[in-house]
């Protein structure tokens, strides 16, 4: 047996139950993991909330974890046992002692990759790279706005962005959070709760606008989001932490300047283990090279995953936080 975290109804950080499972013996195509350390994200509390639905309760939550490979099942060629290993695509469980994994979604961890680091920055380094390398690829000279810039996606993105010669503006909550997103790579930092966000993009750029917009808050920012972006430019809207954005009229997008508007998800950007595969190895590279550098910030044993999401909710945390089993 093992325990894990999991919910049987939907609801607030109340609702996680720490309780034995039976992680199962790994099937064709399959490995047993044992993790070593738990990455925690806003995805984990989206399902826990019910905003994106769990296919049934109860179920497990968290999508991504390192540690080793204890047994593989029939058919598995490309793992053995004991070799290091992360993922993070899911599907959601990984808030678990040890857990059973589709091989073609494990990635080799390089030896200069702690397990710690894995767990704690996978899911965002991956999202990262989807992000400004294939939603819309940001080039050397651009100036781009990317919201939350204190949190653990922004973070890395921050100093990638700065790696790839862009000059980054970054929103955030509090002059503490402002100085760790300078530190990281923000050449502008907004302090949103006292600056318009929009205005403060004008007169940076001149009165043009950026060409992108990251925005992983939601509802909260979507109008200075919109009002920030120059003529033809995109708004990359990738979470919902403040709550989901409200419809747009697609005629607001004309009137703004004939703008684009996107939801990308993890999930289409390494469908195949080929693009999965790429999109690590473009992470692993900017790790290596010393080019982004990953802080964990706190963490959690297992067993206290709801505290962990409540830090996370009341935006008392920066940077990366993981749970320990």
């Amino acid at each position: 047996m093992s325990r894990a975290i999991r919910i049987h109804s939907t609801g607030g950080p109340e609702v996680l139950r720490f309780e034995e499972v039976d992680p199962g013996r790994p099937g064709p195509g399959q490995a047993l993991v044992r993790h070593s350390a738990i990455g925690v994200n806003f995805i984990d509390t989206y399902h826990r909330s019910g905003l994106y639905p769990l296919p049934a309760l109860p179920h497990g939550l968290g999508m991504e974890a390192a540690g080793r490979i204890e047994v593989v099942g029939d058919g598995v060629t490309e793992f053995s046992q004991g070799d290091r290993v992360a993922y993070a695509t899911g599907p959601p469980g990984a808030y678990a002692e040890a857990r059973v994994v589709a091989a073609d979604r494990l990635i080799r961890l390089p030896d200069g990759i702690d397990d710690r680091v894995a767990a704690a920055a996978l899911l965002r380094g991956l999202t990262v790279e989807y992000l400004i390398r294939r939603t819309f690829r940001v080039e050397s000279g651009m100036t781009v706005l990317f919201h939350a810039a204190a949190g653990g996606v922004g973070l890395i993105a921050c100093q990638w962005l700065r790696h790839l010669g862009a000059t980054v503006i970054g929103t955030v909550g509090n002059d503490e959070k402002a100085a760790l997103a300078r530190d990281h790579g923000c050449t502008h930092v907004i302090v949103y709760s006292r600056d318009r966000v929009a205005a403060r993009v004008r007169e940076i750029t001149g009165g043009q606008g950026v060409p992108v917009v990251y925005d992983s808050v939601g509802r909260a920012t979507l109008d200075e989001s919109l009002g920030s972006l120059r003529r033809r430019g995109m708004l990359v809207s990738f979470g919902n932490a403040s709550g989901a954005p409200p419809p747009i009229d697609p005629l607001t997008l004309l009137r703004k300047g004939s703008l684009f508007m996107t939801r990308p998800s993890l999930v289409d950007y390494a469908a195949t283990r080929a693009e999965l595969l790429a999109g690590a190895a473009a992470f692993f590279a900017v790790l290596e090279q010393k080019a982004v550098k990953v802080e964990i910030r706190k963490t959690w044993p297992l067993a206290q995953a709801a505290e962990a999401h409540r830090a996370l909710e009341s935006r008392q945390t920066s940077g990366s936080s993981i749970l320990i089993p």
